[in-house]
């Protein structure tokens, strides 16, 4: 079972469905979702208004950008900060 696991990892490369879609999918999607752009304007307005965290936030990551993460990062073993030679 490890070695499975191990093995499926080792294969990179090009898979099926991967990476990033072609700039023609990417305008026809665009194309698709423009006519509902003032309905999802509208609706990210009601949601702002009624005060709802998750549409203030959602506002707030696309007009200023989303803070940079930090992590806590705790060790709980002794090591020397100098090693000796």
């Amino acid at each position: 079972m490890i070695n499975q696991v191990f093995s499926s990892m080792a294969h990179g490369g090009k898979r099926k469905g991967s990476g990033r879609k072609s700039k023609a999918e990417e305008i026809d999607l665009i194309e698709k979702l423009t006519p509902l752009e003032p309905e999802a304007f509208a609706a990210l307005t009601k949601g702002i208004q009624k005060g709802d965290f998750k549409f203030v936030q959602l506002f707030y990551n696309y007009w200023a950008g989303k803070p940079k993460e930090t992590k806590d990062i705790t060790i709980n073993e002794d090591v020397p900060l100098w090693l000796e030679d």
